[in-house]
Parts: structure tokens; sequence; C-alpha cells
């Protein structure tokens, strides 16, 4: 029997965030649950589509997904850009006041140096380290893309705003209540595997498994790629841009960030130039060849 004979069933929980923080891991995890359909694809950039004509959505049409079986009764969007991207977390008020969010949070310059490297291996062309933390770099969550750039450019290269994460959890938390929203930490999820996977079932009111999924590092980075390293200075600057920001975080997500490196170097008790010196080991020097993207 094929997949179209059990009808299609709309979105009905996301992992809103935070890219590279372990999404891919718990999205894959869930979609194997029996009462868990697995979506087409892991992120389905519905919320964030800014070609779409948001003044009349047709969600029947365009946020469905085909059943796979008859007993399935839940099926996930991950598209971890939905909590920093303007106008999408509000987008999907409309579609479901009472949706269940998951977001994973990762220290903020892990964060996007992770983000950096998966850049680069997918594109070699696109913008070195320099440049990736420069283009985009706002003081804190933009409220709005800039005019003059595209959507899909900012998505990829958003990485400094990516990692205001007590902003997106204030201004989350002002679309969708509190207890709507599963916060998890990312050590913690790799850490804590089983754990997490029973918190994640139980907040989305679904039977524990039975025996859960090993767990697997889904879309891990490649060992090398080709580029200019971080700098000191430049690890430097990040932890005192994300500063204020990382207060407000703790306060509400209740997460303990002081093993992060960010919190250890705002603390003096980690040298910018120890974390600078751990990621130029996934840096070799760019060929001749290499050009950052018109």
């Amino acid at each position: 029997m094929n997949d179209a004979s059990y009808g299609r069933l709309g979105y009905n929980f996301s992992i809103v965030g935070c890219q590279k923080s372990g999404t891919s891991t718990l999205s894959g995890t869930i979609s194997q649950h029996r009462l868990v359909c697995r979506p087409p694809r892991k992120e389905a950039h519905f919320f964030n589509d800014e070609g779409y004509d948001w003044s009349a959505p047709d969600y029947e049409a365009d946020y469905t997904a085909p059943k796979r079986s008859a007993v399935h009764s839940m099926v996930g969007d991950s598209t971890p850009v939905y909590i920093m991207w303007p106008g999408a977390l509000e987008r999907m008020r409309a579609y479901k006041p009472d949706m269940p969010l998951i977001a994973v949070f990762r220290d903020p310059i892990e964060r996007l140096f992770s983000h950096w490297t998966m850049l680069r291996t997918r594109h070699p062309d696109w913008p070195d380290w320099s440049g990736f933390i420069t283009e985009f770099r706002p003081t804190t969550l933009p409220s709005s893309i800039p005019d003059d750039v595209s959507a899909m450019r900012y998505k990829h290269l958003s990485g400094v705003a990516r990692g205001f994460y007590g902003a997106q959890l204030e201004r989350g938390f002002s679309i969708f209540p509190r207890e709507q929203w599963l916060l998890l930490e990312f050590r913690t999820l790799l850490r804590e595997y089983d754990d997490t996977v029973d918190s994640v079932t139980d907040f989305l009111d679904l039977p524990r498994f039975d025996q859960r999924p090993p767990l697997r590092n889904r879309y891990a980075g490649a060992e090398l790629v080709s580029g200019t390293a971080p700098t000191a200075d430049e690890i430097s600057g990040l932890a005192s841009l994300y500063a204020e920001d990382l207060v407000l975080f703790g306060k509400l997500s209740g997460i303990d960030t002081s093993a992060w490196p960010t919190s250890r170097i705002l603390a003096g008790d980690l040298e910018p130039g120890v974390l600078a010196e751990r990621f130029a080991t996934k840096v070799a020097p760019p060929t001749p060849a290499s050009s950052s993207v018109e």
C-alpha cells in the first residue's frame, strides 16, 4: 500500500532552532517513533518563505505531509531558522496557535564556527571566516531582513544574528506561551541522550520508545575545510558581542551556560586564543582559486 492511500497530515509540532545544535539528530530520532510520520524532508522552510502569499496561505495544499501509516498522528517540521527569522513564528501562530515548539541551544561561538564550516564544506567559494562574521553583524536580533540583500543569502550568512538566543526567546515567548516551549541544550542532548529523548516524547504527549533509537550524529561537518582560521581577537570580539544577550538567555531559559566557551571567556576562565587554536585544527589555508561569492 502506498503512502497516498493514508491521506495527508498537517504538521503539528516543530523544532524551530537552533541550526548546528543537534536538530537533525533530534528530528531523525523522533521521526522513528511509531506514531510519528517521517516528513518528506527534514526542513520544510515554509514559514521563512518570503516569496509566499501570506495574505492567503493554503495550509492544506502547502503545509501537509503524506501519512506513511494509518497509525501516524504527528509529523514535525524541523527548520532551525524559524526561531530567528523575522515573522516566522508569527506566521506559525496564525497556522496553529497551540503548536508545540522545541529549541536546542549551543554555545553561540561554537555554533557560529560550525555554521561556517558547514557552508565552506558545501560552497568553498562562499565568504571566508572574516567575511562571514562581518557581512551581517548586528548588535542584537534583527527585526527585519536587510532591504538590499536576498532572503537566500541572508539565510546562509546570518550566522552572527543566530547567536542572540536571549532576544530570540524574548520574542518567542511573546508569540507563544512559555508552556508550549521545550528548551534543550546541545551538550546535554549528546551526554544524556536517553533522558532527552524521553523528555521530548513526554512533551509531545507520545508514549515513550520501548527501545530508543541509537544516537546518531547526523549531518556532522567536515573534518577539515578550506579557509582562514579565527583569530583570538575575533573570538574575543564575538564573546563581547554576545555578553549581554547571554545573561538574558540564562534568565529566560534556565539553562546553565557556565560551561560554554563563550561564558568562560567572559568570566576570564578561558583565553580566546585557546578556542581559536582549537578551531584552527579544522581549517586549512585556502587554495589560490578560492574566492568569495558575489
